[in-house]
Parts: C-alpha cells; structure tokens; sequence
C-alpha cells in the first residue's frame, strides 16, 4: 500500500509547497482536487497541467488522482432528466479524465453527492441507467488513458443515490469495465450497518482506492475511529492501493493534519 493525501487540505498554500511539506511528513502521493487550481477542470491549460505533474515529481511524490471532480461547478448532474444536461455532463466527464492523465493520475474519484442525487420525480431504475451512460464516454475515455474511474458511496445524509458499496457496485457491474469501479471511504462506511472490516473482506478485490477519515470529518486519528482493524482487513483483503487521507474540517490546520494523520496510520499499518 502507499499512502496520499489530498491536496485540498493545505488551502491556500501553493502547490509546490504542499507537495514538500507531503513529502517531508511521509506521504508517497497526493490527491488533487481541481477546483483548487481552477474553477472548471477545463480551464486548466496544458502549461498548467504540465507544471502541476512536475511539482509532485519534484517533490519526490506521485499523484494518485484526482477526487471532487464536480465540486464548486454548476449544471452537472449525471442522472439528471434533461438529456441536455447529461451530455454536458458526459462531456465533462471525460475532460476530467483527461486532466487526470495529464497530471500522472491512475484514480478518478467520483463522489459529487449533490450532482447525483435522485431528483423528485425521477425513479431509481432510471437514475441508474442514466449514471451509467453518462459515464459511457469518460469511461472509454478512461480505458484509452489508463485511467480508473471509482465511484464513491457516500452516506445517506450526504446523497440520496449510491449510499452503500452493494448499490454502488451493481452500478459499476452493470457496465462491466475494468474502468469503472467503486472506492471505499471510511466516513462513509461509517454509516453503514455492517462493520468496516466485514464490508472490506466481503468487498475482497472489488474496489480500488481507499480513503482514510474519521466519522467526524477529521483525519485518521482525529476521532473514534480504531484503525486497527481495518488496516488488518486491508491486508487480509491482499489491498495493495492507495490509502489517502480525506478530511473535511480544517481545525487543526494543515500541519497537524497532515502529520499526525500520517503517524497514525503509521502506527495502525506499520509503514
């Protein structure tokens, strides 16, 4: 396993600068969230991308991907009724597919609670057969680029769509690419009623990138959350991905964040 950290944790410092302090508390990779270089992935140039991918080089870390793909941007709904909307949507898709790519990025994480949500008066068949086919061009995007494309449960009070791994995977399933896979998140497991380490070993070899964080939004460590167990389910499970550090309140500022989030896990996995 090697371990990341998402970049949108350091706030407003420049990028370089967040990939060597990630480097120097131990991190092998970051996670990029795009917003955090332009409001729209699509506004991000090739110069930009290029710079981007050499910073982390420089800094001696890979980049594992990129997550919050449809934060902070406006008109993009996958299941949304207006076919309009789900080809803009489709389109966009892709684009973030690309920028992952140009960036070294293996991982698209798609979360985007409030960009999936069943909409009043559409059905759950429909929301799913849409999601899928809106996913259809950036998934072939994906397998061309080298690309995964995870998609994230997320708690049932962050979304109304994909709130477990079961529902999540037979979406993924349904479309059968080795592109399109679900992620795990322990926050959002959290919420689930069978215990992390059950989920993961009954998720054996199904999912494809993890992230570590507490059930109060804080990083690993920060919270109740025993590591322990789920780093031994990891294991058991043969997960040799990446393990990234999400967190979702800044309290304690991005230095404490990021180090002692990466000597915990240190102390629960042992690397």
């Amino acid at each position: 396993m090697r371990f990341a950290i998402c970049n949108e944790i350091f706030q407003d410092w420049p990028f370089e600068r967040a990939c060597a302090f990630a480097k120097r508390a131990g991190y092998d990779a970051i996670e990029l969230a795009p917003f955090t270089f332009a409001p729209l992935i699509t506004g991000i140039s090739p110069t930009q991308r290029s710079e981007i991918r050499r910073a982390a080089q420089d800094a001696g870390l890979a980049v594992s991907g990129i997550h919050w793909v449809l934060a902070r941007t406006v008109g993009f709904h996958v299941n949304h009724p207006d076919p309009a909307v789900r080809a803009k949507t489709s389109d966009y898709l892709s684009a973030a597919v690309e920028f992952c790519a140009a960036v070294g990025g293996q991982f698209m994480i798609f979360g985007s609670p409030k960009s999936r949500d069943v909409l009043p008066g559409v059905a759950l068949p429909d929301a799913i057969r849409w999601t899928q086919e809106t996913f259809t061009q950036a998934i072939r995007t994906a397998e061309q680029a080298g690309v995964t494309i995870c998609l994230e449960p997320l708690a049932p009070t962050e979304t109304n769509f994909l709130t477990t791994a079961a529902e999540a995977l037979a979406v993924t399933d349904g479309v059968g690419s080795p592109a399109f896979k679900i992620m795990l998140d322990v926050k959002a497991m959290c919420s689930e009623p069978t215990p992390i380490p059950e989920l993961i070993h009954g998720l054996r070899g199904r999912f494809a990138y993890f992230h570590a964080n507490d059930r109060n939004l804080k990083g690993p460590g920060f919270g109740e959350v025993d590591f322990g167990p789920i780093a031994a389910a990891l294991r058991s499970a043969g997960y040799d991905g990446t393990v990234s550090v999400e967190v979702f309140k800044f309290d304690e500022g991005p230095e404490v964040i990021a180090t002692q989030s990466r000597e915990y896990l240190r102390s629960k996995f042992g690397r």
